[in-house]
């Protein structure tokens, strides 16, 4: 199970690469963006859209924890997408705005909870059915499937001539002295 200081490890890395990721973008033209390069979704758009879609639906989710983090009030105001490929804009500075303020909440929420609460078990209801799983390990899923569409987001990039630099989490840990 992790601990909080790995949550908040994981909350850093994520918004960080979110931003390496979304300024690598951003230096490409909005055809290139929004071509089909045949990756699970699609395009790089595709991909952003879907990372952010799996982060809003997972964060509402986590609203449903007993512990009632106040970090996650925020997500009331943001509409469930319709699924994993809901795209939320094709306008790459309207998508950025979006997963900055999912960013804010996530590095909020990884501020606030407690070691504890990763210990206790989280209902929820998916597509599959009812699910009660530890919140420690799902917290732990949330953040790898970041890193997986983003690893396929920075492989379209890199096809597009677009280099983001070292996406290793092993650059973010800090050394122990």
């Amino acid at each position: 199970m992790p601990a909080r200081e790995d949550i908040v490890l994981l909350a850093s890395y994520n918004a960080g690469m979110n931003g390496r990721l979304y300024a690598a973008a951003a230096t490409l033209p909005k055809d290139v963006l929004s071509a089909d390069r045949g990756a699970f979704f699609g395009s790089i758009i595709g991909t952003l859209n879907h990372i952010v879609a799996g982060d809003t639906i997972r964060l509402r989710r986590f609203m449903g924890h007993p512990s009632n983090f106040a970090s996650l009030t925020a997500m009331a105001d943001i509409p469930a997408p319709a699924g994993l490929a809901h795209r939320y804009s094709d306008d790459l500075e309207t998508l950025l705005e979006h997963r900055s303020r999912l960013d804010a909440i996530i590095m909020a929420l990884a501020v606030e909870v407690s070691d504890s609460d990763l210990a206790q078990p989280l209902a929820y209801r998916n597509s599959r059915g009812d699910n009660r799983k530890n919140f420690g390990s799902l917290l732990l899923h949330f953040f790898n499937h970041q890193t997986h569409h983003r690893g396929q987001a920075s492989t379209l990039l890199s096809q597009s001539g677009v280099d983001i630099g070292v996406t290793d989490l092993l650059e973010w840990i800090p050394d122990q002295h």
